[in-house]
């Protein structure tokens, strides 16, 4: 039905105005991409990227919903357990290649292997059957009604081409051929890519879809400086920058030539503790020892930040404030927690006495400056908060490229996150980011300081099964509780999404904070 309609608004359209002439396309992003493997970088710069050459059986629509691409359509397998998926017929990679059920066999043995970082995205599958060239079925270890749901950013692979190229496994590190080069069936196939300095995209003849863009050609370039990419944007030198920089809002509002496109980013912005290191790394006064291990601890430094403050100031008033690792936006989101810890510095004075720390401590946080809106600028406000109160930060600010190996390799003894749900329901980062670590369970993946509570533990795979509604629900609320409980992590706010373009440019902005290119047009 929805496809039916959407053909007949086109038609619509092209009865009443004459369409767009075909046109060259231009934006700028902070962060480039890391990769060009799909399966290798779990993150947004990443995959929201990918999203225009490399496609999953399923993806998101305009309003996030879960609609068909390489799957015409999926049904439950008997009383829960799987799913069937059909595929689509006729489709082929950009290199000319024809895609059947062997790639999507392929793919998922790829993204769920150890090598990969989407591998928790598949920890409930039991077995992947190849039932006929266009026919597969996913089994899992117990009914999983959100399966579907929860693969949108799963991107299929070309099994020949990965194999003739040696990139049948993802290299986070060294990289290999899927690194710098990509064979999807998207919309848009890459045609250059040069890391750090561009890459350049051209539509796909080819495409089994239909194009909803006028763009000829698509150059992504990458600019770490906020008021460099804005100047470039007032200039005409690009047609789009993601974010405009928070201080900048209302001057470009106000100029005719370019919009500001403004909503809430369905991403929750937090800090994270050492829970299991047994002792600081980068204390000039304590040896031997992690305070942060002690919940009082913790529970001081959530007390310690002023986030109405930051929010005002650094934010300018465009984020909300959040007591838990979803927003209230999202499925899942527990109406049952209570607020989040009120700002009270003679509070978290009195919690670090009784945990033994009245005259504090120093330690190292970790902090990306081009990943997040002024995430550095969020990190020094909260390292001047702690240090009110006695627990004295070095601040080591670094490109998001740098970032995330001193994360995995526990490089930090506290450190930033923000966190997107893929499925935008609460079990996400439940998923992701409180299970108790465990590569062979496909658990805990950006789990980075290693929090392990049994319940949680427990409780999850019941979440992930449970079909009725507020049974579900109640399960959520008592894992918001824990984490609250715990302090696991400190959540501050729900980020907003700030996009500034050329006034001729239209396009879609969805809360995932993914640019996709087969949605706009160039007037």
């Amino acid at each position: 039905m929805s496809r039916m309609i959407c053909a007949a608004t086109a038609a619509l359209g092209v009865a009443l105005a004459a369409p767009a002439a075909a046109e060259e396309f231009k934006w700028a992003v902070t962060t480039d991409p890391q990769t060009m493997d799909p399966h290798a970088v779990n993150s947004t710069p990443v995959l929201g990227f990918l999203n225009n050459t490399y496609e999953g059986l399923v993806r998101r629509g305009k309003d996030m919903s879960v609609e068909p691409a390489l799957a015409t359509g999926w049904e439950p397998i008997g009383e829960g357990e799987g799913w069937r998926f059909t595929l689509r017929e006729g489709v082929t990679f950009h290199d000319g290649s024809s895609f059947d059920a062997e790639d999507v066999l392929f793919s998922y043995q790829r993204a769920s292997s150890p090598e990969s970082d989407t591998a928790s995205w598949f920890a409930p599958v039991s077995e992947v059957k190849v039932i006929d060239a266009y026919t597969v079925d996913f089994m899992t270890t117990a009914p999983n009604p959100l399966f579907p749901s929860s693969i949108a950013n799963w991107m299929i692979m070309d099994s020949g081409w990965a194999e003739a190229n040696n990139a049948t496994r993802p290299d986070k590190e060294a990289g290999n051929h899927a690194t710098l080069n990509a064979n999807g069936t998207g919309a848009f196939k890459v045609t250059t890519r040069e890391p750090g300095l561009r890459t350049v995209l051209e539509p796909f003849e080819g495409w089994w879809g239909e194009a909803e863009h006028n763009i000829t050609r698509a150059e992504l370039t990458p600019i770490q400086n906020p008021a460099t990419a804005l100047a470039a944007l007032l200039s005409g030198d690009v047609d789009f920058i993601n974010p405009v920089p928070i201080q900048d809002v209302a001057r470009l509002a106000s100029n005719p030539d370019v919009k500001v496109v403004q909503g809430i980013e369905a991403r929750v912005i937090m800090l994270g503790f050492p829970h299991e290191a047994e002792a600081l790394k980068f204390s000039s006064d304590i040896d031997g020892e992690n305070p942060f291990a002690d919940v009082r601890v913790r529970q001081a430094v959530a007390h310690a930040i002023n986030v109405p403050a930051i929010l005002q100031t650094i934010m300018r008033g465009n984020a909300e404030p959040v007591n838990q690792l979803v927003s209230a936006a999202m499925s899942g989101y527990s109406e049952a927690l209570g607020a989040a810890p009120a700002y009270d510095p003679e509070k978290a004075r009195a919690l670090l006495a009784e945990a033994g720390d009245a005259d504090g401590f120093s330690f190292g946080l970790k902090c990306p400056n081009n990943r997040y809106l002024n995430d550095e600028a969020v990190c020094q406000a909260v390292t001047g908060m702690l240090a009110q109160v006695g627990i004295d930060a070095t601040l080591e600010a670094m490109p998001v490229n740098n970032y995330w190996p001193e994360l995995r390799a526990d490089n930090f003894d506290m450190y930033l996150l923000g966190w997107s749900p893929g499925t935008f329901d609460a079990e996400h980062p439940i998923r992701f980011l409180v299970a108790t670590p465990n590569e062979e369970k496909k658990l805990g993946s950006w789990n980075f300081g290693g929090f392990s509570n049994a319940r949680i533990d427990t409780l999850l795979p019941m979440i992930q099964s449970e079909i009725d509604p507020a049974e579900r629900q109640a399960m959520l609320d008592e894992v918001a509780q824990i984490m609250a409980d715990e302090q696991a992590y400190v959540p501050l706010y729900v980020q907003p999404l700030v996009w500034g373009t050329r006034a001729n440019i239209e396009l879609t902005q969805r809360p995932d904070n993914f640019f996709i290119l087969r949605w706009v047009t160039v007037n």
